[in-house]
C-alpha cells in the first residue's frame, strides 16, 4: 500500500522536481524574496488591459520559465494540472486552452499549489504519466473584486486581513533525477470552526493546517525533529501563532521550525496588513526561494502545507461559515545521484 496511515501517500518510485518557474507582480518583486523570482512586473496590469488577463499572463510566463529552465517543450509533458481562485478556474482553463495539453482542472483555493503537486506526483508514481506540469496563480485585484470589494472602492480593512499575492508558480514533476525529491504527500480534510469573517482567513485556516501536519507526523511515525521546516501557505501573522499552539496541544512543538509563506513574501512595511495570501503565495515562495535553499543544501527536508479557504461570496452573504483545507507535500534535498 502506498497509502500510509490515514491520509499520507508514501511514493514508491523516486520522484523529482525537474524544474520550476515563477512570475510575480511589483509588490512581490520588491519584497524580501524578489531575487528568487524569474519574471518580475513593475505594475499590476502586467502589460495587459485588465486584471484577469494580467493573471493569465503570469501563469503563462511561469510555465514558460519552468519549461525553459528544464529544457523541455510542451510536447514533453503528459498532463497539465492547474487551478486558481477565480470563478470556474478561468485562469487555468484559458491557459490550458493555450498550452493544449491533457488537462485536469483543480480547485483547492489557496491549497491548490500542493494539491496539484500531490496529484501530479501520484500520477507519475503510479505510471500514468512520465512528466506532469502543475501550476497555480492569483492576483491581488482579481481576488479583491471577486471575494471582497474592488480595489477602486477603497474599502477599509481590519488588521486581520491579508494581501493576495500577485503571481504564479509552475513546476515540472518527473523521474528525471534532480537535487529535489518529492517523497510523500498528506491529503487534508475539510475543517470548519465556525468562523464567518472573510477578512480573517488566518484564523479560519489554522485548524486545517494543524490537522494535516499532525496527521502527517502520525502517519509516518515522525517527530518535528525529522524536518528542517514546516512551511504553511498563507496563515500570515494571525494564523501562524494559532497553528503552533494547536500543534503543541497535539504534542508536536514546531515553534522553532515553522514559517509561513505569507510572512516571508512581503516586508512588514509594505502595507499588507497580516501578510500575504492567495494561491500564488505558497507557490512562488516554495518554487522560488525554498527550492533554491534545498538545492544549495541549506535545507534538507521541508513539509510544505498549503492552506485554502473554500468560501464563496454567495455563501458568505448567506451567513455560512468558512470551510478550510490544507494539503502538504514533502520536498527533500538529494545528491544528483538521487539518494
Amino acid at each position: 500500500m502506498k497509502l500510509t496511515g490515514k491520509q499520507t501517500w508514501l511514493f514508491e518510485n523516486p520522484l523529482f522536481v525537474h524544474s520550476s518557474g515563477t512570475a510575480v507582480g511589483p509588490k512581490e518583486a520588491n519584497g524580501p524574496l524578489g531575487q528568487y523570482f524569474d519574471v518580475k512586473h513593475d505594475e499590476l496590469h502586467c502589460g495587459e488591459d485588465n486584471w484577469e488577463l494580467a493573471e493569465r499572463r503570469l501563469m503563462e510566463q511561469a510555465i514558460e520559465q519552468c519549461l525553459k529552465k528544464g529544457q523541455k517543450t510542451v510536447e514533453d509533458v503528459d498532463f497539465f494540472l492547474a487551478g486558481d481562485l477565480l470563478n470556474q478556474n478561468v485562469t487555468a482553463n484559458y491557459v490550458a486552452r493555450h498550452v493544449q495539453l491533457p488537462f485536469l482542472c483543480m480547485f483547492g483555493a489557496c491549497s491548490t499549489s500542493m494539491e496539484t503537486v500531490a496529484l501530479g506526483s501520484a500520477l507519475v508514481d503510479g505510471g500514468f504519466a512520465s512528466t506532469v506540469l502543475a501550476a497555480t496563480s492569483s492576483h491581488n485585484a482579481t481576488a479583491e473584486r471577486q471575494f471582497r470589494y474592488p480595489t477602486e472602492y477603497g474599502g477599509q480593512k481590519p488588521d486581520t486581513a491579508t494581501s493576495t499575492v500577485t503571481g504564479s508558480g509552475a513546476v515540472l514533476i518527473s523521474k528525471d533525477v534532480s537535487k529535489i525529491k518529492i517523497t510523500s504527500a498528506t491529503i487534508g480534510k475539510v475543517a470548519d470552526l465556525g468562523i464567518k469573517n472573510p477578512f480573517d482567513m488566518g484564523s479560519a485556516m489554522a485548524p486545517a493546517a494543524a490537522d494535516t501536519i499532525a496527521q502527517h507526523l502520525k502517519d509516518l511515525n515522525r517527530t518535528p525533529d525529522d524536518y528542517d521546516m514546516f512551511l504553511t501557505g498563507d496563515l500570515s501573522g494571525i494564523g501562524s501563532p494559532i497553528v503552533k499552539e494547536l500543534l503543541k496541544e497535539e504534542g508536536f512543538d514546531v515553534h522553532d521550525k515553522h514559517n509561513d509563506c505569507g510572512l516571508m513574501v512581503y516586508r512588514p512595511d509594505q502595507n499588507v496588513f497580516a501578510g500575504g495570501s492567495g494561491c500564488a503565495c505558497s507557490a512562488v515562495v516554495t518554487y522560488g526561494h525554498i527550492f533554491d535553499e534545498l538545492q544549495k543544501g541549506n535545507l534538507n527536508r521541508v513539509f510544505v502545507v498549503a492552506t485554502g479557504a473554500l468560501l464563496s461570496p454567495t455563501m458568505i452573504q448567506q451567513k455560512e461559515s468558512i470551510p478550510t483545507i490544507a494539503h502538504g507535500v514533502v520536498f527533500e534535498r538529494t545528491e544528483e545521484g538521487g539518494n
